[in-house]
Order: C-alpha cells, then structure tokens, then sequence
C-alpha cells in the first residue's frame, strides 16, 4: 500500500456507511479495488447520534472493503456534513505597509486570517474560507492577486461554518474504529468533484445530491464554488409518508419506493396494483401505484422547491450569476423514477442525473458508477490528490536541502573544521526528519502552506489527542 497512490474515502451517511478503496491508474483514472458498504446505525441526517453504533458500522464497512480488495486499511478520508452545516458571504480588507513588493502568499494568508476572526453562534466554528474575487486598489474581477502591486486588498468570501461538536463525533468515531484521520472533506464538494466536469463548473452549475437523511447543494460559476446549503430533508422522509400513507412497515415501504416509486403520478394507470404480504398471517395488502406515486411526488416536490429557493437565494435571476449548465442531481435518491423530469418541471431548469464515471477507470463495475456512491468516489479522488501532494512537498523540500547542502559545502571551504563539522551534524539531523516523515501516512511538514480545511483538521486531532 506504501509504493501506490492508494487512497481510502469513508463516507459516513444517514442510510448507510461505504468504505471505498481506489488508486490512480497510468491514465490519471480512479481505479477502485475494494468496496464494503453496511448500514448506517447512530447517525440521524447526517449527525453522529450514537458513537457506539457508528463505530461497529464503520468497522463493518471497512472488513468488507478489505475482504474485496486484500489490502490493510489503515488511514482515510471522512465527508463531512449534516444539517448544521451552513454558509455565508462576507467581505474583507487589509492595507499594505509596503506598497513597492508585490502581493505574495503572506498577505493572502492575512487576509484569510482576518476572515477566521468572525464571531460565530456558540458552538460553531469556520471551517472552510473561499475566496470568491479580489480587488487591488479598487480594481475589481481579480482571480489571482500574486505578484500585483497595491495598497489596499480586497476579496468576498464564502464562508462556510458548522458545529465543532458535530465534526469531531465524527472524528472521534473514525479515530476509535483503528484508523488514522488523514482528511476531512464537506461531503456536496466531494461529490461535485466526482460528478461535473470543469466546463459545468465554468458555465454555471448546481449540484444536488439527494441522500437519505439530507439533500446537499452546492452552486458552481466562472469555476469557483458560489454557494453551498443543506437541507434537512432526504430519501428518507418519502420512505417514512409512504409508510403513513399506506400503513405499511419501514422495510415495506422502502422496497415499494425502489421498485414501484415514480415522481410522477401521470405515468402510472388507475388499475396498477401491488399486493404487500401481510404481518404474522394477516391478509395482504393491496396499494395502487397512482396512489405511490402521488405521495412520492408530493414531498419530492416539497424538497425540489426548498433546493431551489436557495438557488433562488444565491442569485441565479440575475443575468451575470446565470446558472447556464442547469441541474445535475446525484445521491441515492437521484435514481428515483421520473425526478429527472420533475426538477426540470419544477425549476425550469436543465437537468441530468449525475455519475462518477467520468472519473473512473474503463473496467469499473456499473454498481460502482451508480449516484449512491458520488461521495465516496469523491472522497477517494480528495485522498489521492492529498497523496499528490504530500509527495511533492516531501520531493521539493529534499531539493531544497540537497542546494542548501551545496552552498554548505563551498562557504564551508573557508570556514574552520569546527563549524564544519557542525554543519554536518545539522544536515544529517534533517535527512533523518525528512526520512522519518517520507510517507504518505506521515503528518505534513510544517514550513509548505496549509489550506485553512487542513488547518482547521489540524485543530479537530489536536483536540482528539489531548482527550485521549
């Protein structure tokens, strides 16, 4: 697992928890080796509610996805979300002492960090800062900043803010089933990697993934991430009407809405039937489709308009926040029949249904490619690009030190041995540090630059490790 590029996503859902495991091919193509999917116990839309429960289920999935794949799992990458995840916009400003240098890292860092300072509700915390456009001395429709010369600089952010408590259940519960935390990831995002393709995101795009205890949203325009949302609505609650409608158990209904369910009630004719066994020697019950499909339409309607408020909320009436590339729907619940053409009825927007097999390698099984598993394959893509990344910081600081070593040697010269030995002893204590952290489970060297995601997972272990 050492020599691969080899990542592990856990996603960590209301209805169930999957454990993927996927490497990167010869043709820059996620290759996925094992799968093991289990249902989800403890976790209430998208909240852990019972360590315990969620822990075993974790463990579940993982001997599964092991089993398939023949390999040891040791690290992953978590999604995060939930209903208490929630964004906001807000823009803010630094003025430069020294005008003549050009604006660097350092003062967009700065500038992040002037956002982290905002005061949030108890509770809460900021766990992702995106900066949307910068202005440099007025100048406005800036993307990127470095190497400008200015004054004062500027930028509107998206913020996006969720419960401390919440997200480290979840790492509490990742950290006590055995394994390291090597990432964490907001679950509409990881997804949006899995399911669009730039040009989507260039022209204007939202994302809905349906799952079962929640429905994410995230808005992407000019390639930058707008807006994100979740609504505290999913598959689930359709299971749960048709279970009150027809007075019939959860598992019934559960079945009936996958097999039998439409989103439009026109599609099914008066005279369809389904004939449901009856409990413990009961008379069966018979359900007519029309009705199914009037229930299922009623709260898919109810959630299509609340995801389009919000779309509605970021601007999308506007001609220049024009979404152009429509809808893209994705999750379990995008596999519902007819909830394609619902959504365009409904918003009046385009519409298609979202697969992670962009991303994927040729071979890859059609189950795999389903909408149900767009976060975990995103999470695999977010843990292999981690992986990327970590190798070439490793790669870039050795090269530093093998030119910091060069130039040693020739001051070095004419230099006493003394010095010269201590020199030595310095760089030998530096290749040791560099080997004893060249691998992709090792923590991140601390002199590259941290995105605030990691900064912020930084904090979460942080605080695991003083707990324990």
């Amino acid at each position: 697992m050492e020599n691969e590029n080899i990542a592990v996503g856990l996603d960590i859902g209301t209805t169930k928890i999957v454990a993927m495991i996927g490497r990167e091919n010869e043709y820059g193509k996620v290759e996925i080796l094992g799968i093991g999917r289990t249902k989800s116990l403890g976790v209430h839309r998208g909240v852990v509610n019972n360590i315990t429960q969620t822990i075993q289920s974790i463990q579940q999935a993982l001997q599964q996805a092991e089993a398939n794949s023949q390999l040891k799992v040791d690290a992953v990458t978590v999604g995060i979300a939930g209903q208490h995840i929630r964004s906001l916009q807000h823009s803010d400003y630094i003025t430069r002492n020294d005008v003549e240098e050009v604006i660097n890292d350092d003062d967009i860092d700065s500038l992040c960090n002037q956002v982290h300072k905002l005061v949030m509700l108890p509770g809460e915390e900021i766990i992702h800062v995106l900066p949307q456009e910068y202005k440099v001395d007025g100048q406005s429709e800036i993307t990127e900043p470095r190497g400008m010369s200015g004054g004062r600089l500027e930028a509107n952010f998206h913020v996006v803010v969720g419960q401390i408590s919440s997200i480290r259940n979840i790492a509490r519960c990742v950290q006590n089933s055995g394994l390291e935390l090597k990432g964490m990831t907001l679950e509409p995002l990881a997804s949006a990697n899995a399911v669009l393709s730039q040009e989507e995101k260039e022209a204007g795009v939202a994302l809905i993934d349906i799952g079962g205890g929640t429905t994410d949203l995230a808005i992407f325009k000019d390639g930058i991430i707008r807006h994100t949302a979740v609504i505290p609505f999913g598959g689930n609650v359709v299971t749960e009407d048709i279970k009150e409608g027809c007075s019939i158990i959860e598992k019934q209904a559960e079945l009936l809405k996958v097999k039998f369910g439409s989103a439009w009630p026109g599609e099914n004719k008066e005279n369809e039937i389904v004939s449901i066994p009856g409990l413990r020697g009961r008379d069966p019950k018979e359900i007519s489709l029309k009705n199914l499909s009037k229930i299922i339409h009623f709260r898919a309607v109810e959630i299509i308009e609340q995801v389009f408020l919000e779309i509605k909320n970021y601007g999308h009436e506007e001609q220049k926040k024009k979404l152009i590339a429509g809808i893209v729907i994705t999750g379990g619940g995008a596999q519902l029949k007819h909830l394609k053409q619902l959504v365009e009825y409904v918003t009046g927007m385009d519409t298609r249904i979202g697969y992670p097999n962009e991303h994927l390698a040729g071979d890859t099984d059609d189950e795999i490619a389903s909408p149900m598993y767009a976060t975990a394959v995103g999470l695999v893509m977010d843990g292999l690009k981690r992986n990327l990344e970590l190798q070439k910081e490793l790669e870039s600081k050795k090269a530093d030190e093998v030119s910091d070593e060069a130039e040693t040697t020739t001051s070095d010269e004419h230099q006493d041995n003394a010095s010269s030995t201590e020199a030595e002893q310095n760089q030998e204590q530096k290749y040791e540090d560099s080997f004893l952290n060249d691998n992709y489970g090792a923590k991140r060297p601390a002199e590259p630059k941290k995105s605030f995601f990691d900064k912020f997972f930084d904090k979460v272990k942080d605080f695991l490790d003083k707990a324990e």
